[in-house]
């Protein structure tokens, strides 16, 4: 018996890092996941690898067609959804002196805006089920400010307040709303994305001394997608070294 057994999952950002780790550890739990992202092959190729229990569709998490799409394929296919995961998500590293309206915008449609277009065009999937658990992925970087950040930092603060509001208003449906707080996580997005300098900074703000695994961070989202978690909701859950310590 898997912790998932017979639930239906999305999750964003799928194709790679804690998106990819936490679509295997779903499937290997026993759940029917569907894949989303925009980076078709990866997205394609790691789906296929996991079986006929999942599936891949391109999905722009900032456009509510793409949800309306993702969602009305993912009922045909698999039945009502039972869990969210967004864990969808850019990082744009620059000095104040350089951020651009652009850059801010950008941020804050697929962080912020794409967060709460997934929990209004999926719950009332979950709402044919009877429960449903939606797990938004944060940071550290929502709770406290970092240099070069100001746009990350806004969306990921954002998305803790959100959690909490749709928690309260989702609690009657039989709604769990809890968000995840990584720190430095070792994917593609932190290694290709952010400065030596920071990730330097990082490291010896880590109490346990190392990045964390994308693997570690799918542990923590599984724990609030399963019964295990079952009297939580509203509530952060840091996964972080110790960073926050």
């Amino acid at each position: 018996m898997g912790k998932l057994d017979h639930k239906v999952a999305i999750i964003t950002g799928a194709a790679q890092g804690i998106g990819a780790a936490t679509a295997q550890l779903f499937i290997k739990e026993g759940a029917f996941v569907v894949l989303t992202d925009v980076q078709d092959d990866k997205g394609k190729a790691l789906a296929k690898s996991l079986g006929d229990k999942a599936i891949y569709m391109h999905h722009d998490v900032s456009i509510r067609k793409d949800w309306e799409h993702v969602l009305k394929e993912t009922e045909k296919l698999f039945g009502p959804v039972s869990i969210l995961i967004n864990n969808a998500g850019i990082v744009i590293q620059k000095s104040l002196e350089e951020y651009t309206d652009e850059d801010f915008h950008k941020l804050y449609m697929i962080n912020q805006f794409g967060v709460y277009l997934g929990m209004m065009v999926t719950y009332p999937s979950m709402e044919k089920v009877g429960r449903g658990a939606i797990v938004n992925i944060s940071s550290t970087s929502g709770f406290r400010g970092k240099a070069g950040l100001m746009g990350y930092n806004a969306s990921k603060f954002a998305v803790r307040g959100m959690t909490k509001s749709a928690a309260l208003d989702f609690a009657s449906k039989n709604i769990r709303v809890n968000s995840v707080h990584p720190g430095f996580i070792n994917t593609p997005m932190t290694l290709d994305h952010i400065s030596d300098e920071y990730k330097e900074k990082a490291m010896k703000d880590t109490p346990l001394g190392r990045g964390g695994e994308p693997e570690e961070v799918a542990q923590m989202i599984l724990f609030l997608s399963c019964d295990d978690s079952s009297f939580s909701t509203g509530s952060e859950f840091i996964t972080d070294g110790g960073r926050l310590a």
